[in-house]
């Protein structure tokens, strides 16, 4: 019994460091396929570079983004960050 006794804080840190790091990245990354799979034309959207703009057309991996009056870029579909509600 004394053996078993030496691996509980162990099993116990690993239960700790599950709680707090792995199961809410796992929840961040499930929150993002979701975001990304719901994107449709007109979403104001915000991309990890920090450019606002809105979704002109959108295929399987990538989008085309409208930027104000000016040119419309391509992007991955991965590089989308947020949907923003402005």
């Amino acid at each position: 019994m004394e053996g078993l006794g030496g691996f509980l804080p162990l099993i116990l840190m690993f239960v700790v460091l599950y709680f707090l790091l792995i199961r809410p990245q796992q929840k961040r990354q499930k929150e993002t396929r979701e975001m990304h799979s719901s994107l449709k034309k007109g979403d104001k959207i915000v991309t990890i570079g920090g450019l606002h703009a809105i979704i002109d057309a959108i295929d399987e991996d990538v989008v085309v983004l409208q930027v104000g009056d000016g040119p419309k870029l391509t992007y991955d579909r991965q590089a989308i960050r947020e949907v923003s509600e402005d």
